[in-house]
């Protein structure tokens, strides 16, 4: 298990291209980035350099979802443009040797029946499943709580299994946010634990709120504990919105995580 730090939601005290130092100086060998294209492939590699960081893992592009739209991979009739975003997605990950790329599934369109977008979706996966493993990367893809986003396609666990289920791709994995499972309704130790085979990629931040931990009610210390015990050999990220900042939001990471 490998401890990292997301970019995207934690130290945006700081523009993106000054939150790798951040990270560093922190104590983090690991970043991900929810969507790094903002800056180029060239000033993301120098950053890694400079701070001796690995990027761990990005999103596909995701059209309009981060401004209330319905995205990209569950929208029948937007597939060329899902296509493009895997590519540009491939394009940064290839040359940024990024383990880990999670495909956001997107909202099931106010005038859309649901079984069309899932089938999109379904087809949609099995595809960049297959364009990510050839390029030697794991493809995941995230259950979002339906409170935060409402009518996003893959809410809950039954939902991922049935997905992996119809997209039958071997190395197609669910990206587990124990945030969004807690506002769920999941029994977040159990269902990791459960699933920890069929999880390529885990993230964490306390619930409610979205804060670091020990600002809410998910217990940690089994959580980090169980994933410690286990054979998972991915990442598990802090991905929560800091509380009262960044730097003073870091009390967990000793606590949990000692350094060595």
């Amino acid at each position: 298990m490998k401890l990292a730090v997301n970019l995207s939601m934690i130290f945006t005290e700081v523009p993106l291209i000054e939150r790798f130092a951040l990270a560093r100086q922190h104590g983090f060998d690991h970043v991900e980035i929810q969507f790094p294209y903002e800056l180029s492939i060239a000033q993301i590699q120098a950053q890694l350099d400079q701070h001796e960081l690995s990027l761990c893992l990005i999103n596909v592009p995701a059209g309009d979802l981060m401004q209330g739209g319905n995205g990209l991979a569950g929208v029948p009739g937007q597939e060329i443009e899902f296509r493009h975003a895997l590519n540009q997605a491939l394009e940064y990950a290839t040359a940024l040797n990024v383990p880990n790329v999670n495909i956001l599934a997107g909202k099931q369109p106010l005038d859309a029946d649901l079984l069309p977008c899932l089938r999109t979706l379904a087809s949609n996966l099995k595809i960049a499943a297959q364009v990510l493993t050839d390029a030697g990367i794991q493809p995941v893809f995230e259950m979002i709580n339906g409170t935060d986003m409402p009518r996003f396609l893959v809410q809950n666990i039954a939902q991922a299994q049935e997905m992996l289920e119809a997209v039958q791709h071997p190395h197609l994995k669910m990206q587990y946010d124990c945030y969004h499972m807690a506002m769920m309704g999941e029994d977040v130790l159990n269902a990791l634990k459960e699933n920890l085979d069929v999880i390529g990629h885990i993230q964490f931040a306390d619930c409610p709120g979205r804060h670091q931990p020990g600002t809410g009610q998910i217990d940690y210390a089994a959580i980090f504990d169980a994933v410690k015990a286990s054979d998972y050999t991915g990442f598990i990220a802090a991905e929560y919105r800091p509380l009262p900042n960044s730097n003073d939001a870091l009390a967990w990471k000793d606590q949990f995580f000692p350094p060595a």
